[in-house]
């Protein structure tokens, strides 16, 4: 069978698809995969390092207010469609699967009209505009939470997988991520993460942070490519004396090894993140990001929040200060610690993406 994938911009968008493909791949090794993305996302690195073929078609967000950019993105729509009816005339694929970002309107727009089996799968626990649109012609809507259910018109359609996530995530112990990141078995692992991009008002709290750190205690910044010189000058700016305990880098492509070896995360509550940590069942300090659509990565967090697997501290809110004592909380109080690590295990949904995959070979 041929299956297209249309997803992209954030590794968000992207890693579930790459996994669903893999779950794919497992069933049938003579399976046909096709990625369809943009020219400028992150499906660009990702995809092919993954071994699979993408191709790219013209895509543009809209904006709220009308402008004459609005006008440009309607010509990119048109462009766009034509793209995607091309990429869909020449791959014929059996069925097509969206997991979001502007791409996913022309291509599954184009595959329902054309009577091609589609399903889009929503990471998030409040949904995009783009997904709340398809769901009136695709023929199922897979959802990460139980909560965004009631955000679809057609409830028939829409069936709760999860997220699917990278199974090489779970194969990591302790001790094997501990090693392979260079720090010690015996001392606590306080982990930052702000996403592929960054965040700087979790990097440069954290840099804060590192002047009250306990020196029994092991800290890992991973700042974002983008935000890695800035966090370095403002340690060196804030003459912080930097030791074998405490490691800053831009990137970490094995974060099955950090997932592994944090006894606490603090990052955003992008929905992919959460899959990953509560699979992994790894204690959290979530700072939702302010600056993303509809607010929805402080929906996603409340609910680990409310599931008592992590603790929320909204941007505006974040001091190093607020964080030092939380973290310390934490790390003096054992039992609460191990059981927001219970708690986040028992949300999770590790077979999300067999489950997607029995739902696609459902409607095809």
């Amino acid at each position: 069978m041929k299956y297209l994938f249309a997803g992209g911009g954030t590794g968000g968008h992207i890693y579930p698809a790459i996994a669903i493909a893999k779950e794919i791949l497992k069933n049938e090794k003579n399976a046909q995969i096709l990625f369809v993305g943009t020219k400028k996302g992150l499906e660009n690195e990702l995809v092919p390092r993954e071994g699979f073929e993408l191709k790219t078609i013209t895509v543009q967000g809209f904006k709220r207010k009308l402008s004459l950019d609005t006008l440009k993105t309607i010509y990119k729509a048109m462009v766009g469609l034509k793209e995607a009816n091309n990429i869909l005339n020449e791959f014929k694929p059996d069925v097509v699967i969206g997991t979001g970002g502007y791409v996913c309107g022309p291509v599954l727009m184009m595959a329902a009209l054309k009577g091609i089996p589609t399903l889009i799968h929503e990471q998030n626990a409040f949904p995009g505009l783009t997904n709340k649109v398809l769901s009136r012609f695709v023929k199922v809507v897979a959802v990460s939470f139980e909560e965004s259910v009631k955000y679809f018109k057609n409830k028939e359609k829409v069936v709760v997988t999860g997220n699917p996530i990278r199974r090489e995530l779970l194969k990591v112990t302790k001790e094997e991520g501990l090693k392979n990141l260079g720090f010690y078995s015996d001392k606590p692992l306080i982990v930052s993460v702000g996403g592929s991009r960054g965040a700087e008002k979790i990097n440069f709290t954290m840099v804060e942070f590192l002047k009250q750190k306990d020196k029994n205690l092991q800290v890992l910044i991973i700042t974002g490519a983008n935000q890695y010189e800035k966090v370095l000058e403002k340690v060196k700016t804030e003459t912080i004396n930097i030791d074998e305990t405490v490691k800053i880098i831009p990137y970490c492509h094995n974060m099955q090894d950090v997932y592994a070896a944090a006894d606490i995360i603090i990052c955003r509550a992008g929905a992919i993140t959460l899959a990953e940590i509560t699979a992994k069942g790894v204690a959290s300090i979530l700072i939702p990001s302010p600056y993303v659509a509809n607010n929805h990565q402080e929906y996603n967090a409340r609910v680990l929040e409310k599931a008592g697997a992590s603790y929320v501290i909204l941007e505006k809110d974040l001091t190093a200060e607020k964080l030092y004592k939380k973290i310390k909380y934490l790390l003096d109080n054992p039992q609460v610690l191990s059981k927001m690590r219970d708690n986040a295990q028992k949300i999770s949904k590790i077979d999300a993406a067999e489950k997607i995959y029995k739902l696609i070979k459902s409607i095809t």
